[in-house]
């Protein structure tokens, strides 16, 4: 997963324009881009898009519900569930047992749509609530569901009442940094996926590319985006270069040659195993891409 792109469930047209995008994934948003009054609604209109039109894209489709403490939970994954989606973005996440309740749900409305069990994913936002930041590494085991993490920052400005997320600079200010950190650390833990937030400027195609080039060398796999126009971009940042497979699989094969060592020369220059897994890394977030030495 390079690039997740979110799009309002209450808009067919939006949908469409979304499902043609491009992005490794489809973000079907029921969530903070609908209205409270138009919750059912954009659920009807979410699952007869994705069950109508799913055929249209080679996207992967998840679906952000509303978070555990709405009420709202098991009325999107009644609705949505059928539509067979792919995975599921879990707002507002408090911990690891937050995930296990889901997969929970998502077991029953799984045997009811006759779905294999396991078949949906989970993808929970870690540090929208201040509880959520300092449980950040209560998801390593918690589901077989896990996808990855990420992260969000606008919610947790709420819950902790900053008046701003970024300094005069643009950059986040020190406490979402560490939100940030956190979610990069305990996707390590966890194994799975580091997902960055989105850049709320569509429009500073500048600024967003060099965040994006931020993330990527600080160990985060892929972005979510808010618009079209944002995943070319997310997409090449997080593509590894033909260059960088290369030198990754010289790493590897150099290992495999001298029967997997501690350490092996390259061209007058060492590599120990650290290297070697960081190549490894790299090699499969090219396969993912279809991409080869």
């Amino acid at each position: 997963m390079r690039s997740l792109l979110f799009v309002p469930g209450d808009s067919e047209r939006k949908l469409e324009r979304g499902f043609e995008a491009g992005a490794d994934v489809v973000i079907v948003d029921l969530e903070d881009s609908v209205a409270a009054a138009n919750k059912a609604a954009a659920r009807a209109t979410a699952a007869g898009f994705i069950s109508s039109q799913r055929h249209r894209t080679g996207s992967a489709v998840y679906v952000r519900v509303n978070d555990l403490s709405t009420g709202l939970t098991d009325d999107d994954l009644e609705a949505l569930v059928p539509a067979k989606p792919d995975g599921i973005i879990l707002p507002k996440s408090n911990s690891g047992q937050d995930v296990q309740q889901l997969a929970a749900k998502l077991r029953v409305h799984e045997a009811e749509s006759g779905l294999p069990d396991g078949a949906i994913r989970i993808l929970p936002i870690i540090t929208e609530t201040a509880a959520g930041v300092l449980a950040a590494a209560s998801y390593a085991g918690a589901s077989a569901r896990l996808a990855g993490l990420t992260w969000g920052a606008e919610d947790l400005s709420a819950a902790i009442g900053a008046r701003s997320t970024r300094d005069e600079s643009g950059r986040y200010t020190e406490v979402f940094r560490l939100a940030r950190s956190m979610t990069i650390l305990a996707a390590g833990a966890a194994e799975a996926a580091a997902i960055d937030t989105v850049f709320p400027d569509f429009r500073d195609m500048a600024a967003f590319e060099k965040e994006c080039r931020e993330a990527e060398r600080d160990g985060f796999t892929g972005k979510m985006a808010i618009h079209p126009a944002q995943v070319p971009v997310i997409n090449a940042a997080f593509t590894p270069s033909a260059e960088a497979v290369a030198r990754s699989q010289a790493i590897v094969d150099a290992f495999a040659a001298a029967g997997n060592p501690g350490v092996v020369g390259i061209d007058g220059k060492m590599y120990d195993r650290p290297h070697l897994r960081l190549a490894e890394r790299l090699l499969a977030r090219a396969k993912a891409a279809d991409i080869s030495a």
